[in-house]
């Protein structure tokens, strides 16, 4: 592409949540563009842009519009209806026309609609369209996360094609089918799940041997039942993903195979593909082989009882020889473990925050989650099982589906290194990872960790889906894939076909289903990541309305001349102290060392300080929750 200041550059606008501009994202080009610089382009869309000037650059074209229907809060202003985008990165308000579809009532301020808009080409006028369906009052019942379904596309139902063949599985294995299969039935097999897991993709067997361990990683055989070109692959392949939503799961593949025949359930025959890996008594591998299979799972266990027995404890309902089978297994996870971190492997997970709701679908509690030995024991499998898939089908000449991430921009690094340094985190050169691997180490235990850990990975490239195995950056890995989750992931069952010597397309094909792969999964990720961002404010309103507000412990990330932005780790929630709630004001902003300073008594609440909060607002509209200080 061309760096001439006229040259003419196409891309895709990523904008900032928080409002003020749009990052062009198109072949190498990183450019910003202030949204008095966008013209008409709204969040995804397609568009040719000039660059200004440095990094700078103004949008002259819309290309392709990613959405044409938009969901908000209706509103009227002067005798004009308008519709209030729920999407904070939407600049414009959308006025509507009257007529379309008949409505099951008119719409009142407050509701939740979704509008489809009319072509927009001139900025002066604002954009405009139709009400094509009422959801509800913000306030009523589930309406959040159908908002959520309708802004994001998500399809909550099959078509009747797909549905038939889903239907059309008989409920028993065949026994003509069990005869082509490697009969593993006797093995001590254990699947390890949330306790809310309603499909199972996933079930181990470790077994030590005379000169090490063999680990059975068994893998549901979606491949078996979604042949390419049915109705059933091609819904797959659209959705691309399930989608986990903070009150339901929008499946992939029908419950019949999701939940049902394609599910690793406890007790019933089950058709898997299987890696067998073996190792040396230090964890090394020695050989490996995939081969199709038969199963039935001896034990379903929770993480919760998982880690129950790893402690040594007596978990009811198991005979002792699950805990012996468990405590085997972390022996060669954790060896497994500790060789993928020597080789490289960057320490980024989070523990889940997670949101349970009560039997009205309202947010009740939310409980953090640690990755503990019992999440580390399956993600090390996990991992073992996707790149063994990966170097075997590497080394053949049918092209495939990898799971990669590139190195990062040394630009970026360098700017989140200065980012770190006014931190007080000592940084050198981030472009050696022993250098990232010791600095995600010194940041283990400090209150302002989660912070600094989102914005390094910021400053990385994400992770996509490509034909083409470049490696994965985070993982240290020269070949990985996706192999073990095919119930919830395309690209799984991809893998699988190959693996099993299906050719399903060109690598012209899979570059395509790539990139429809890695879209839809960022549009899964952003619905869900929506649909628990609004059940914590729904949490925090409860709270409101008991008038019995939790006290929680929060750190300040910035200080602004308005108030302290802040950060609470427990919910992984960030919210805004007013600067009219704190005590003894007048303040004043010291924007070079980040801090509100009282302007009598010259104390200053500054970045990284730890405080005793609890919520006094709740703005639904505009998605912020405003705390104060706890006495």
């Amino acid at each position: 592409m061309s760096n001439k200041p006229n040259a003419a550059i196409t891309g895709t606008l990523l904008f900032n949540r928080r409002g003020g501009g749009a990052r062009l994202i198109g072949g190498d080009d990183k450019l910003i563009a202030w949204v008095q610089e966008t013209s008409t382009a709204l969040p995804g869309d397609t568009v040719e842009c000039k660059r200004i000037g440095g990094d700078r650059a103004r949008v002259t074209r819309v290309i392709t519009r990613a959405h044409n229907t938009f969901v908000g809060t209706f509103q009227r202003v002067k005798g004009n209806a308008f519709l209030i985008p729920d999407d904070p990165r939407i600049p414009f308000n959308f006025l509507i026309r009257t007529g379309g579809p008949s409505l099951q009532r008119p719409p009142r301020a407050g509701d939740k609609i979704v509008l489809k808009m009319e072509p927009w080409t001139n900025i002066n006028v604002s954009p405009a369209g139709q009400i094509v369906e009422l959801l509800g009052a913000a306030t009523d019942n589930g309406v959040d996360m159908l908002s959520v379904i309708r802004a994001y596309n998500l399809d909550i139902e099959f078509s009747a094609a797909v549905m038939r063949e889903a239907e059309s599985f008989p409920d028993k294995i065949p026994a003509a089918e069990i005869a082509k299969r490697e009969d593993c039935r006797n093995q001590f097999v254990t699947t390890i799940d949330p306790d809310d897991a309603k499909d199972h993709d996933d079930a181990i067997c470790v077994e030590k041997t005379r000169d090490g361990w063999r680990l059975s990683v068994h893998i549901a055989d979606v491949a078996h039942y979604v042949r390419p070109g049915t109705a059933l692959d091609r819904e797959a392949r659209k959705r691309g993903n399930s989608t986990y939503l903070a009150d339901r799961c929008i499946p992939m593949l029908p419950l019949r195979l999701s939940a049902d025949l394609c599910s690793l359930r406890a007790g019933v025959e089950r058709l898997a593909h299987t890696a067998f890996i073996e190792f040396t008594s230090v964890g090394k591998i020695k050989r490996v082989r995939f081969a199709k299979t038969v199963i039935c799972v001896h034990s379903r266990l929770t993480y919760k009882q998982a880690m129950a027995l790893l402690r040594g404890e007596k978990v009811q309902g198991f005979v002792p020889e699950v805990g012996e089978a468990v405590r085997t297994a972390w022996q060669l996870a954790s060896m497994l473990r500790k060789h993928r971190f020597a080789a490289g492997s960057l320490d980024l997970d989070f523990p889940e925050v997670k949101v349970f709701l009560d039997a009205d679908g309202r947010a009740d509690r939310i409980e953090r989650i640690e990755s503990d030995e019992s999440h580390q024991l399956i993600e090390e499998f996990m991992l073992a099982a996707n790149e063994a898939v990966a170097h075997a089908i590497k080394n053949r000449p049918a092209p495939c589906i990898y799971r990669i991430h590139e190195k990062p921009d040394p630009t970026r690094l360098e700017e989140f290194r200065q980012f770190a340094a006014v931190q007080g985190l000592r940084v050198s050169d981030l472009k050696q990872r022993k250098e990232v691997q010791r600095m995600l180490a010194a940041l283990r235990g400090r209150p302002d960790e989660h912070r600094i850990k989102i914005e390094f990975l910021k400053s990385l490239r994400r992770a996509t889906y490509s034909p083409d195995a470049v490696g994965h950056y985070g993982l240290s890995k020269a070949d990985y894939l996706h192999f073990t989750s095919p119930i919830r992931r395309y690209a799984d069952l991809v893998a699988h076909r190959v693996l099993a010597g299906e050719r399903s397309g060109g690598r012209k094909e899979f570059a395509d289903i790539s990139e429809h792969l890695s879209t839809t999964e960022r549009n899964s990720s952003d619905a869900e990541r929506d649909s628990v961002r609004l059940k914590k404010m729904e949490y925090f309103q409860r709270q409101l309305d008991a008038r019995d507000p939790r006290t929680f412990r929060a750190i300040i990330t910035d200080a602004k001349p308005h108030g302290l932005l802040i950060e609470i780790p427990e919910v992984d929630t960030v919210g805004f102290i007013p600067v009219s709630l704190l005590p003894n004001g007048p303040y004043a902003l010291d924007s070079a060392r980040s801090r509100l300073v009282n302007r009598r008594t010259n104390f200053a609440y500054k970045t990284s300080d730890i405080l005793q909060v609890h919520v006094c607002r709740v703005d639904a509209e505009q998605r912020e929750i405003e705390f104060t200080l706890s006495k």
